[in-house]
């Protein structure tokens, strides 16, 4: 029981509808409002698990409290009559200590809490105000999905999508040491891309934790998650509209792809082409030729992979069947179609320049350390040409263009573990960017957003070296895809002994030394190719003086070294080998040959870019582009499935999102069917 004293406080407070427990209840009121709002940055799911109902006459009315269910909350009045049988009783104990002196100094006392408590209200409402203004990243996703936050979307708009294809945190740190090594600039000068940086993008499939560059690119265009290998299809193989489709049919936009990949890979086909599997790069190229449902939506594609717009009777082809796409162009509306560096320089900045094809290689362009000047063009130099002939094209209509760039071999290069490769790649594309931004600023309608579609072989700026000393062989087939790859011998403890000044008991981190990178002349794929084609009878002199003096800049190989590479091996073999070499030398670590899982940075700039701030889903990056631009997706896809009797469009909801976790890639075989539906 209650003291006197307690009984008489108390019975004070029913009277003027205050409990003894006030002062929490008027904390929770002024926190409230943030509470009110919070389902907003959580997607609807209720609030720091508040679900307990309060109970006047529980003996944790204190605890209880803090475990109210929203509802209760904003429904109960903070000031409130109680009624009940210990409320009753109370009414009918000593009144006359209510007419003492005391009632009227505490009465003056909780007039002044509850004017404390509505100083709190007004001040929790101005600071709610503002916090709601602002892109954290709990909202973000809620604010890129809202057309009402954008700008006004009825204005002439430009989108330049860029993508730095196995480019993830530190890959930027890794060429930001690279460029400031060779360049010659102080420690602290920033790359383009350092000062976009606005959030981070998280990479997953729908059926893997690690992404692959298919459902990554998907995940752009079509603003949904898709399974590993999956071209602008859905993960039931439906295909699904895309950005570039809808800014061309609803819009009436221009558009354009400019990669250094195969233009039929797997980042460009992903906005243009509709396929169960990324290895039907054939098919893709009919589709972006423009023979699919929606005829040509491409206007403008600069990039390599001629083979597959060749009949396999034309020397080159890499088709497999007679059909030759290339020649086939003006039928299906492109007006120019070059192959060359100079067909490329001469192209005038005209408007009647489109639609426009340039495929300058059979297979993928150049690496940029490999890269003829007066044979390849750089992706500077196709990003800026398609920037100026999309805006000659476009000047003085209502619609602007939509323009997708990729850094499509910095990817390639982290799969082979080659830093020199890797590195000049980045500083391409940085090179791209700058010139991307410039571009921006010179014209406020456009947004330019740059993300990557996954990392690739997370890059160490230092190695533990240990593990190259202590283990006999680097299992380079476990790293890669090829399980007929031989294990490579460990070669370099010799070598690094002079190196390490610690215990061998331990494993020895060292920093980075760019120099050694700096010296390399060439890709290691590059050399490794011209190292098969070189006769038996030549090899020795052409090891040691072709390919590790003048290729890598090693002037110190080791006997086991060049030992294995006088063997007979393999291209991906003798091109892990190489890289490792330069590695080892630099002390550039490499977790994997394959993709990982981490987020990748998200860099944006121009209008309405603010509100890409925070981490996002991958997806988000394709909702915000049609939410910009005001596209119809879901219409796009009508269109493609229009013949599809086995079509149905439905908004995917938290439960059906689970089944993507269901469907994940499990390690034991059997336990998950093929797109086929047989066991693996």
């Amino acid at each position: 029981m209650r003291n006197e004293e307690d009984h008489r406080h108390h019975r004070k407070m029913t009277e003027v509808g205050i409990r003894d427990d006030t002062p929490i209840c008027l904390f929770l009121s002024s926190v409230a409002p943030w509470a009110w709002f919070k389902p907003v940055f959580s997607k609807g799911k209720n609030v720091a698990g508040f679900s307990q109902s309060y109970s006047p006459n529980s003996n944790n009315d204190h605890v209880a409290l803090f475990s109210l269910d929203l509802s209760t909350i904003m429904s109960e009045p903070l000031l409130y009559a109680k009624t009940g049988t210990y409320y009753e009783a109370e009414d009918d104990r000593e009144d006359d200590e209510y007419d003492s002196p005391d009632y009227e100094r505490k009465e003056r006392r909780w007039l002044w809490t509850l004017v404390a408590c509505a100083a709190g209200l007004m001040a929790t409402a101005i600071i709610t105000a503002v916090v709601l203004t602002q892109n954290g990243p709990d909202e973000t996703m809620a604010i890129a999905a809202d057309t009402q936050k954008f700008s006004d979307t009825h204005k002439r708009r430009n989108v330049i999508m860029m993508v730095t294809d196995g480019f993830g945190p530190a890959s930027e740190t890794y060429g930001r040491t690279m460029y400031q090594l060779l360049k010659n600039v102080p420690y602290d000068h920033k790359l383009p891309l350092d000062d976009l940086l606005i959030g981070s993008s998280r990479t997953r499939s729908s059926s893997s934790l690690v992404t692959d560059s298919a459902a990554g690119a998907t995940a752009f265009s079509c603003a949904m998650k898709s399974y590993n290998g999956a071209i602008a299809v859905d993960p039931y193989m439906i295909p699904c509209g895309t950005v570039l489709e809808s800014a061309k049919l609803h819009r009436g936009m221009l558009t354009g792809l400019v990669v250094t990949s195969r233009i039929t890979h797997a980042t460009p086909g992903s906005f243009a082409a509709h396929v169960v599997n990324r290895d039907m790069e054939n098919e893709i190229a009919v589709h972006e030729l423009g023979d699919y449902p929606l005829g040509r939506t491409v206007d403008l594609m600069f990039g390599g992979g001629l083979c597959h717009f060749l009949g396999n009777a034309t020397e080159g082809s890499c088709r497999m069947d007679t059909r030759d796409i290339w020649s086939e162009g003006p039928k299906y509306g492109w007006k120019k179609q070059i192959k060359t560096k100079a067909e490329f320089d001469a192209l005038e900045i005209e408007a009647n320049s489109l639609p426009l094809m340039g495929l300058f290689t059979l297979d993928h362009m150049s690496y940029a350390i490999d890269r003829d000047p007066s044979v390849e063009p750089a992706l500077s130099e196709m990003a800026d040409k398609a920037l100026k002939i999309l805006t000659k094209a476009s000047k003085g209509k209502k619609q602007g263009f939509f323009l997708m760039i990729e850094g499509s071999r910095i990817d390639m290069a982290a799969h082979s573990n080659d830093p020199a490769a890797h590195a000049h790649d980045i500083l391409a594309y940085q090179d791209t960017i700058d010139i991307v931004r410039k571009y921006v600023d010179a014209h406020p309608d456009t947004v330019m957003i740059s993300t990557s579609d996954h990392e690739t072989a997370n890059t160490k700026t230092m190695k533990c070296s240990k593990v190259y000393i202590s283990s006999p062989t680097i299992h380079a087939a476990s790293l890669s895809h090829d399980s007929s790859m031989k294990p490579i011998p460990n070669t370099f403890g010799k070598l690094l002994s002079p190196l390490m000044r610690s215990s061998w008991s331990f494993p020895t981190s060292r920093p980075l030394f760019p120099d050694v990178i700096a010296r390399v002349k060439n890709s290691t794929v590059i050399l490794a190719k011209a190292l098969g084609a070189t006769p038996v009878n030549l090899r020795s002199n052409f090891i040691r003086n072709d390919i590790v003096k003048e290729g890598l800049g090693i002037d110190d190989p080791t006997t086991e070294e060049l030992a294995y590479l006088d063997e007979e091996h393999t291209i991906p073999e003798v091109d892990f080998f190489l890289a490792n070499m330069v590695s080892v030398r630099a002390q550039l670590g490499w977790t994997t040959h394959g993709h990982s899982a981490v987020d990748v940075n998200l860099y944006a700039h121009g209008v309405d870019s603010e509100l890409l701030r925070g981490n996002h889903e991958n997806t988000d990056i394709g909702h915000f582009i049609s939410n910009f631009l005001k596209l119809d997706l879901d219409d796009v896809t009508k269109r493609l499935n229009r013949d599809n009797a086995t079509f149905h469009l439905s908004t995917v909801t938290e439960e059906q999102k689970l089944a993507f976790t269901d469907g994940l890639d499990h390690y034991h075989r059997g336990h998950l069917p093929n797109h086929k539906g047989e066991k693996n």
